[in-house]
């Protein structure tokens, strides 16, 4: 009997040890087959683009851990360090498994670092995210290029702010950002726009947090102290608008206190200034882009802000990371074509449930040449209080695509 017994005991001993070694064998993760590079800015200076960055890692890992996606940041004075943006985007082609590389925001360099990898990895799929650099210079060297619709937006902006009664316009920026062909272009759009629907026009300069001696912490102060007097000077029914992530939260913040208005971001997104301007914390509602929402929608409602304040439903920078580098994935897969824009915002899509996007191809304002690689995109805008106004539904004139950028 206690031979049996043992017998038994022994036996059962085995096949546990076998379960374990062959659970052991399981657990172990296969090493990606091709890799991804992501390089985004930094929490500071676009936060929504290194999260979708995350979004990706979460998804598929990071490739330190044999997962897809090698992610970098660029510094936050890149401008003035352009050869280090430069060499940080090309290294990541010297990993042979490197199937694309997506930089989001597309700063200046970009365009730079795509050339020196097609000469020698002429195979990556070079993509830029919301690029800076002129649209002909970017064009020339990605594969595909992105950004928000400047064209549209800069009309659909205003006419916002219209349907909420604003009776003035205020642009915020510095030189550099208006010497970008897109940023400038823009600009004037609005102005013209402003012209056309009845608003008054008004531009006023801040520091650039990249490039002046300030930085980022002098230039959010500069915002602080100017927009109570910019408030007093222009009056409460001013829609104002910044072309720098940085400045968002300091404007959002004494907006908010002065009873202003605010259509949406230079780069729209819930997150984008207002927790920091409102003093919330989003830890809980991490990644849900409804409940992050509805949390933001009734703080500014109970600060006095309905039907004055407005954003995108979901992040366009986070989107913008996380939608084009399931893009590259799918295409790396075979599963879909890299000039293809539906199968691009198929990607997009799915981070942004139940979301209306318009999207169409750049067009040179000086040949008329429509670039297939370069797309722009637009959702509908979401004010707070209200709810969507039908952006994408609305028609923009054609003369508005012949504007051009007159600070260059």
């Amino acid at each position: 009997m206690k031979r049996t017994t043992m017998a038994i005991a022994a036996t059962m001993m085995a096949a546990v040890l076998v379960f374990v070694g062959c659970q052991k064998k399981e657990a172990k993760p296969a090493k990606a087959a091709f890799h991804i590079g992501v390089v985004t800015g930094t929490v500071s200076q676009s936060e929504d683009d290194l999260r979708g960055a995350e979004q990706l890692i979460k998804e598929y890992g990071a490739v330190k851990d044999g997962g897809m996606i090698q992610h970098i940041t660029y510094p936050d004075n890149f401008s003035e360090v352009q050869e280090t943006v430069i060499s940080q985007i090309v290294g990541l082609s010297e990993d042979p498994l490197m199937k694309a590389i997506i930089v989001n925001q597309a700063v200046p360099g970009t365009a730079e670092a795509f050339r020196r990898i097609k000469e020698k990895h002429p195979g990556i799929f070079c993509i830029a995210g919301e690029a800076h650099e002129d649209p002909l210079v970017i064009e020339a060297t990605a594969d595909l290029v992105t950004n928000v619709d400047y064209v549209s937006r800069g009309y659909l902006i205003i006419w916002a702010a219209k349907e909420l009664g604003a009776k003035t316009f205020v642009h915020i920026s510095f030189p550099r950002h208006m010497s970008y062909e897109t940023l400038g272009r823009r600009r004037y759009i609005m102005e013209q726009a402003c012209k056309d629907l009845g608003l008054k026009f008004a531009f006023e300069t801040a520091p650039d947090p990249s490039k002046s001696d300030v930085g980022v912490a002098g230039a959010q102060q500069f915002l602080l102290e100017n927009m109570p007097q910019w408030i007093k000077k222009y009056g409460k029914d001013t829609a104002f608008f910044c072309t720098n992530d940085a400045h968002t939260e300091p404007l959002l913040k004494r907006a908010v206190e002065g009873g202003a208005m605010f259509i949406e971001a230079d780069l729209p997104s819930p997150l984008m200034g207002y927790p920091g301007a409102l003093g919330l914390d989003l830890s809980a509602e991490k990644g849900d882009f409804a409940k992050i929402l509805k949390k933001v929608e009734e703080a500014v409602v109970a600060k006095g802000g309905s039907g004055r304040f407005g954003t995108w439903a979901f992040s366009y920078g986070f989107v913008t990371t996380a939608g084009l580098g399931e893009f590259a994935i799918r295409v790396a897969q075979g599963k879909a074509q890299k000039d293809s824009m539906k199968d691009m915002l198929d990607a997009y899509g799915k981070f942004t449930p139940g979301a209306k996007w318009n999207s169409g191809y750049n067009v040179d304002v000086n040949t008329g040449v429509r670039a297939k690689n370069h797309a722009l995109v637009y959702m509908d805008t979401y004010i707070f209080g209200k709810g969507f106004l039908p952006s994408t539904a609305q028609v923009v004139p054609e003369k508005y695509f012949t504007i051009k950028n007159q600070a260059q």
